[in-house]
C-alpha cells in the first residue's frame, strides 16, 4: 500500500492574503539533515521515501530528489521523474549528521531537467541532468505548478504506514525563478525565494501517520521544521507574514 503525508509549500497572494504558488517557478531546492537514526523498522521488501518534490504545470508530472530508505537498510538519494527512478546517486550518500543540500532545475533551453546535491559536510556534489525527448515522445511545460515536502511510505506487506527511519531537520525550502539578466546565456543561473506558507495534504486515507511534524518555523528567512516519530493526522499548516518579493 502506498502512503504520503506532508505540505504544499506557497507564498501569501498580495492581493487576496491566501496561499498560492509562486508563478514562473522552474525549480526547487531544501535542506535534509539527518538529526537520528531512530532504527529500521520497515517491512520486509518495503520502503519509505523523505521527499522534494516538484510538480510541472499542465501535465502535472511529479519531478523527485528523494532520500529513500529501505527495509534491508540500503538508504541513498534518487532522482525521479514521472513516477520512474532514472538515477541512483553513487558519490554523494547519506550519512547520520550530515545535510544535504537539494536542487531540482527544469532547463527550457536544455531541454533538460537537472537533479544537483551536495553533502554541505565534506562539500561534495554530484550531478545528474535528464534529457528529455521533446516532441517526439513527450509534451513538457518548463514551469511549475506547486511543490510538495514530507514523507511517502510504500508498504509491500500491509496496509499501514510505519515508523520513519530517520528524525530529520528540513530547512531553506525554496523555489527558483531564472535570472539570466546580466548573462542571458547563462539558462542555469537562479535566484532562490523563501515559502511562507505550508498547506497540509495527505492521500486521504483518514489513518493516523507515526510521525510529528515538530516545530515548524522561520530561520534564516525561511520556513524550516523537523520531523520525528510521533502520531499526526495531516500535515503542516504554517503561515508566515514574512515578506516575499515574488507577488501573484
Amino acid at each position: 500500500m502506498h502512503f504520503w503525508v506532508g505540505s504544499f509549500c506557497g507564498i501569501l497572494d498580495s492581493s487576496s492574503n491566501k496561499p498560492a504558488f509562486p508563478r514562473r517557478a522552474i525549480a526547487a531546492t531544501d535542506v535534509i539533515a539527518l538529526v537520528e537514526d531512530v532504527g529500521n523498522q520497515i517491512p520486509d521488501k518495503s520502503w519509505m521515501l523523505y521527499l522534494l518534490e516538484l510538480f510541472n504545470k499542465q501535465q502535472n508530472i511529479a519531478i523527485e530528489l528523494n532520500l529513500i530508505c529501505q527495509f534491508d537498510s540500503q538508504n541513498y538519494f534518487e532522482a525521479i521523474f514521472n513516477g520512474v527512478n532514472r538515477y541512483r546517486f553513487k558519490e554523494v550518500l547519506p550519512i547520520l549528521g550530515h545535510s544535504y543540500l537539494r536542487q531540482i532545475i527544469m532547463n527550457s533551453q536544455k531541454e533538460c531537467i537537472s537533479y544537483l546535491l551536495q553533502d554541505r559536510n565534506t562539500k561534495q556534489i554530484e550531478r545528474f541532468d535528464l534529457r528529455l525527448n521533446i516532441g517526439r515522445e513527450l509534451s513538457f511545460a518548463f514551469e511549475a505548478s506547486n511543490q510538495f515536502t514530507g514523507i511517502e511510505w510504500w508498504n509491500k506487506i500491509g496496509n499501514f504506514p510505519y515508523q520513519i527511519r530517520y528524525d530529520v531537520q528540513i530547512s531553506q525550502l525554496m523555489y527558483g525563478l531564472s535570472d539570466n539578466s546580466n548573462n542571458p546565456s547563462d539558462s542555469e543561473y537562479m535566484v532562490y525565494l523563501p515559502y511562507n506558507t505550508l498547506m497540509p495534504n495527505s492521500e486521504g486515507s483518514s489513518l493516523r501517520y507515526p510521525i510529528s511534524f515538530h516545530n515548524p518555523r522561520i530561520e534564516s528567512g525561511c520556513i524550516c521544521y523537523n520531523v520525528k516519530p510521533g502520531i499526526c493526522e495531516s500535515g503542516m499548516k504554517y503561515i508566515s507574514f514574512a515578506k516575499n518579493n515574488n507577488n501573484n
